[in-house]
């Protein structure tokens, strides 16, 4: 049987990693800055991390959701505890595409209604709800396509003010958009939709699969506008590599027995996984270093004269780069052993793990002045 071939592959193979560094199978090492899609949050192999799951390992792994899970229980307290958000709700799962998947159908469920609005360059998955909200047409298939969606363009008040009514059944928004090369939504857009969702009686749901966890600096980006929404998304951090997910739900909106339900979502290993990365971040302090971090780069990059602009908070960042550099990851990875990430059409995307060091860090500036100024 051979693989189906759906991934377009480097040639290069990763089989040993520790903090921001990752070691190939022909002795290579390189600088990970992109920690496969947003997903290495507290570092490769943290030694709490494993030594945790190493743990569980030697008590029970799996059981379904038909019996009691005393540490479910104990992730919702401290999730709710380092997020601000102790009075919410945890469903657990195991991606992103379902933690939107589950949102979107809450959201119907509680308002009786199936339009969703989304944003332009959004992307939220490849489940059937999640990527019909993702403007994305070429990974769109026609069984997916029934879905009521209105695309808005991202921070137009005037198409928000227009198409947001009482048909609406929930707005779905990212943190900061993240295969859309990294696009923020401004602070005021924010609050006005959050306003507005609560006049028309829609839900609002705010995808911080990517850009959730500390990376900006606060443990969600939606938290720099102060707004509080209905339902808020996380995954890829959340694990440090484990598969795990989670929808946080306001305290309003009732369960019944049979809303939800998945077969692997929040199992022990899912558990100790994330709690594991929830304690590291406290001990570590990593929400505050990925703050200064992320200015420190953001700052250096701007003074780069051939790049054209650069965007993001903490340590998720985008910039654009002119038709003259156009392969620019690629010398980054082939000449200088360095993982960055891409958005179409010409914007790199850094988001490394929140303990990359300041040493670390520089490592990569170097690297793009001697590519952007040789």
């Amino acid at each position: 049987m051979k693989l189906f071939d759906v991934y377009p592959l480097f040639p290069i193979e990763p089989v040993k990693a520790q903090g921001s560094w990752l070691w190939t199978s022909d002795g290579k090492k390189y600088l990970d800055l992109y920690g496969g899609h947003a997903v290495i949050s507290i570092g490769h192999n943290h030694p709490h991390w494993v030594a945790s799951l190493k743990d569980q390992l030697d008590k029970i792994s799996f059981y379904s959701n038909s019996v009691k899970n005393s540490l479910q229980e104990k992730l919702a307290e401290k999730l709710g505890q380092v997020s601000g958000y102790p009075d919410y709700q945890l469903f657990l799962c195991n991606s992103g595409a379902e933690a939107n998947e589950n949102a979107l159908k809450l959201a119907s469920f509680v308002t009786g209604k199936k339009k969703v609005i989304a944003f332009k360059k959004s992307f939220h998955g490849r489940t059937s709800g999640a990527v019909a909200s993702t403007d994305n047409p070429k990974i769109v298939a026609p069984f997916n396509a029934g879905h009521d969606i209105a695309f808005l363009p991202l921070n137009d008040e005037p198409a928000l003010i227009s198409t947001l009514n009482h048909e609406v059944a929930a707005v779905i928004i990212e943190g900061i958009q993240g295969v859309g090369g990294i696009q923020l939504p401004s602070d005021s857009f924010l609050r006005l939709l959050a306003a507005k969702c609560k006049e028309a009686g829609a839900l609002l749901i705010l995808d911080e699969v990517q850009s959730g966890y500390g990376r900006t600096g606060k443990f969600f980006a939606h938290q720099f506008s102060g707004i509080k929404p209905d339902l808020i998304t996380l995954a890829k951090g959340m694990g440090n590599g484990f598969p795990v997910g989670g929808v946080l739900i306001a305290p309003g909106i009732e369960p019944w027995s049979g809303m939800l339900g998945t077969t692997f979502g929040g199992n022990y290993l899912a558990c100790v996984a994330s709690l594991a990365v929830l304690e590291v971040i406290e001990k570590e302090n990593l929400m505050s270093h990925a703050q200064s971090i992320g200015d420190h780069l953001i700052h250096a990059i701007k003074k780069i004269s051939a790049i054209q602009e650069v965007r993001g908070r903490g340590l998720m960042i985008g910039f654009d780069l002119p038709q003259l550099h156009t392969d620019l990851r690629h010398h980054l990875l082939f000449r200088h052993q360095i993982f960055t990430g891409e958005a179409k059409p010409n914007v790199v995307r850094l988001l490394p793990s929140l303990a990359l060091l300041k040493e670390e860090a520089e490592l990569f500036l170097h690297s793009l002045h001697l590519e952007l100024h040789p």
